[in-house]
């Protein structure tokens, strides 16, 4: 019997998670069709069992908000699960291409890049509001490497001529050559770690 394969065109058997504090919050298990119908909704921190691919498409659905008052907004996408997932294996598409390798082994290179290990906190000490740097959970560091690639996806996409497949290959590389400049997701953990530094 075959193994899945993602979009029935990747494999995903092989694919390793190199940052020891992600193993078990990227999951890598092979699929075809990236969507588990939500049911894992129920359960607390159950999302890091939903494939890392399908948590890239439901990013992509509202990838966040940008301007004043919410000049451009993204919640126009929610459950367009074909757009999505064309978007998503048109992006693979393209960094299958460019670096010859499997996309799905750069997309995961690319989100352990672009997981942020430290962040600042705010609160409240007396009369003044204090930061301090902390230490980011792996979940969330998860969480905010998807989120940031697609809102930089989303926000390189609009009013622009350049398909939304093809921002969001640029952000994954960006993001897999760890180029700030390239990719929105990798600047904003730079960001937030020197922020985190200057804390101390």
């Amino acid at each position: 019997m075959n193994e899945a394969k993602l979009f029935n065109r990747w494999e995903m058997e092989n694919i390793k998670v190199k940052d020891a504090g992600l193993i078990d919050y990227v999951t890598v298990t092979p699929i075809i069709v990236p969507k588990t119908g939500g049911r894992h909704a129920k359960h607390q921190f159950h999302k890091s069992k939903v494939p890392i691919v399908e948590r890239l498409m439901n990013k992509l659905f509202v990838s966040g908000h940008k301007g004043k008052k919410h000049k451009i907004s993204s919640g126009h996408n929610v459950g367009k699960t074909f757009n999505a997932a064309r978007i998503v294996s048109g992006a693979f598409e393209l960094i299958e291409t460019q670096t010859k390798k499997n996309p799905v082994e750069v997309f995961v290179a690319a989100v352990e890049n672009s997981a942020p290990t430290e962040e600042v906190m705010s609160y409240q000490k007396g009369g003044i509001m204090a930061r301090e740097g902390v230490v980011t959970s792996p979940q969330r560091r998860v969480d905010l490497a998807l989120k940031h690639l697609a809102q930089g996806t989303f926000h390189k996409a609009h009013k622009s001529k350049k398909p939304a497949s093809r921002t969001l290959a640029d952000e994954i590389m960006g993001a897999y050559k760890e180029d700030s400049s390239a990719s929105f997701a990798f600047s904003e953990r730079v960001r937030r770690e020197k922020e985190a530094a200057g804390s101390l």
